[in-house]
């Protein structure tokens, strides 16, 4: 009886699935498209049916052929986890002929090998880091329970990331926002820094610093706008500085990074 029941599950999904794909698309303007191949750029079932395809195409298929090597993947962005050079080119060329037969095609510039160096492997390649889910994977100095330093192959936020934040603040418009206090302009931003925090900051935190720094230099500048008595940056900063020891959970990040 559940076999019965999970096939007939099975056909149902099936016939929803070829719903979706043959289902037409709907312009700005109203205009319906007649579609014959894919998903819709940006339809909101686009990711999903990728996933499930993926599951079934790339997922199953290296659990069964390749059930010694580890790999992640997030929607179409995979890390393949090999030992050697010679065992990542047997690896990656297996899987893009994979993916051929799927009738998918291997980023170019995206699919790449590269050396963990750290300080059991100093080895030289041109490859030696990767972004993956906001991080940036790549050698960095780090120090250990003793305090001695060595090179630790360990992620921290990513350019592309901190861009992406940068811009988000940028169009809070902090220093516009006279007509706010201190604590209202928390309340309006302390889940997203939070957020932030909580993710970001959870490897190498240290590379959020200069981020915070300059978000805290806006807050000098709101505060210079705010109160015309606090015209000097230099006074805006000590009269912020103040209030960050007294109340250092106003921002999230002024437990990190103190104005």
């Amino acid at each position: 009886m559940r076999a019965v029941r999970k096939h007939t599950d099975c056909r149902w999904l099936l016939l929803y699935i070829e719903r979706w794909l043959k289902a037409p698309a709907e312009r700005a303007d109203g205009t319906r498209v007649a579609r014959t191949v894919g998903t819709p750029q940006g339809g909101v079932v686009s990711p999903l049916l990728a996933n499930i395809f993926l599951h079934h195409a790339f997922d199953t298929w290296m659990a069964e052929t390749c059930p010694h090597v580890p790999f992640e993947r997030y929607a179409d962005d995979v890390v393949v986890h090999c030992r050697s050079e010679a065992q990542a080119r047997f690896i990656r060329d297996k899987i893009v002929k994979r993916l051929a037969a799927c009738r998918l095609e291997a980023h170019p510039d995206k699919t790449k090998i590269v050396y963990c160096r750290d300080d059991d492997r100093q080895g030289e390649y041109p490859n030696q880091s990767f972004d993956f889910l906001g991080y940036t994977f790549r050698p960095r100095p780090s120090k250990n329970r003793h305090g001695k330093f060595f090179v630790n192959f360990s992620p921290a936020v990513s350019v592309k990331a901190l861009k992406a934040m940068t811009a988000s603040v940028r169009r809070w418009r902090i220093q516009r926002r006279s007509d706010k206090s201190l604590v209202d302009i928390a309340r309006m931003f302390r889940s997203v820094l939070s957020g932030w925090i909580a993710y970001y900051g959870r490897f190498y935190p240290s590379a959020l610093y200069p981020f915070f720094k300059r978000l805290n230099r806006r807050l000098v500048r709101w505060a210079r706008q705010k109160y015309k008595r606090l015209g000097h940056q230099r006074r805006a900063t000590h009269w912020l500085r103040r209030i960050a020891r007294r109340e250092p959970g106003l921002f999230p990040h002024w437990r990190m990074v103190a104005p």
